[in-house]
């Protein structure tokens, strides 16, 4: 049977067949519990994996399935610890979550203010897995979004704009047919969003993990259905929301890969010297000449040259200055 991950607890994994993940939602999804097959060696099994499944697929409480097989990811999300390849936490690469179509970026405009640092992050990490980036920007009751967007305005990057009193309709409109995966820090409103977007949320994360005594920590993804759309007859897509997820260490993008995560500085490279490392130290990297002829803002460059820096390990991560918000600078590491 074909299945699709939605939960990981404790060697345990839930799972709906193909075919239920397009049908009732919530708590009253039919799940089945698996464990991984001794066959599948060393390999992960993450949530939005597809998956091929043997043994007691009836969904009844105390069956238990097998996962034998996992099938070829169209996506992979990853993140290190650590941007540096040669620390420890460098190394350790993890896979947040698998065959997701889409990044959605959930940021506050203020209390907390936005954190281009970390957005910046996040972009390279989507453009890297290949997952398209949606930008959204919650509290807009109390900030304006016009700063964030003039910081991205050459990126042409997809966003929402989201207040307590609005309703959905706009992002729900992305979301609908895809696997979308929500990320964003303490405080953005992102547990808010995702109670308004699934309202059985709490109670479907209660279902899903119930193999883990029904809690759901900190630091594990769940995929949510989203409930159909009124008067659409069309797939309302996924979410998964992954309440871990504070920082992205970026140790497994190559710094060549680096640079596609700022679009809107490439074309500055093409008279770039061969290898040019695009560091502040290169006399003659293109970058500079690019930024003031005033083809691309210099906190995007700054914001690479932070990376670049970090990736090579040097200074101390958790002591650069990143921006609370486009002009705004704050002590603190870049991802936080």
């Amino acid at each position: 049977m074909d299945g699709f991950v939605i939960a990981v607890d404790r060697g345990r994994y839930t799972c709906v067949l193909a075919g239920a993940e397009h049908g009732v939602v919530g708590a009253e999804l039919p799940t089945v519990t698996a464990m991984r097959a001794r066959e599948l060696g060393r390999k992960s099994v993450v949530v939005g994996d597809r998956v091929n499944l043997v043994g007691d697929t009836s969904g009844a409480e105390g069956a238990l399935a097998r996962i034998v097989r996992i099938t070829e990811r169209r996506s992979v999300l990853r993140r290190t610890a650590d941007d540096d390849e040669t620390t420890a936490e460098g190394r350790l690469e993890r896979v947040v979550v698998a065959n997701a179509d889409q990044m959605v970026i959930v940021s506050a405009l203020a209390d907390p203010p936005p954190r281009t640092g970390f957005i910046d992050r996040c972009l390279v990490a989507a453009y890297d897995a290949d997952v398209e980036p949606l930008l959204c920007l919650t509290k807009a009751d109390l900030a304006g979004p016009e700063e964030v967007l003039g910081y991205y305005t050459e990126l042409e990057l997809p966003y929402v704009l989201n207040r307590p009193d609005s309703d959905l309709d706009a992002l729900r409109a992305l979301l609908a047919g895809r696997v979308s995966v929500l990320v964003g820090h303490s405080g953005v409103g992102k547990s808010t969003l995702v109670n308004r977007l699934v309202p059985e949320a709490a109670r479907a994360v209660g279902v899903v993990s119930a193999i883990g005594r029904g809690r759901h920590t900190s630091t594990s993804a769940v995929a949510l259905r989203l409930p159909p759309i009124h008067g659409i007859d069309t797939d309302p897509g996924w979410i998964i929301d992954t309440p871990g997820i504070r920082s992205f260490g970026l140790a497994h993008v190559s710094a060549d890969s680096l640079l596609h995560g700022f679009p809107d500085l490439v074309e500055g490279t093409v008279d770039c010297p061969p290898n040019c490392p695009h560091t502040a130290e290169e006399a003659d990297c293109g970058l500079d000449a690019w930024v003031a002829a005033g083809k691309a803002d210099p906190r995007r460059l700054a914001s690479y040259r932070r990376l670049l820096a970090s990736r090579a390990g040097e200074g101390d991560q958790r002591g650069e200055i990143d921006q609370r918000g486009p002009g705004e600078g704050d002590r603190r590491g870049p991802d936080e």
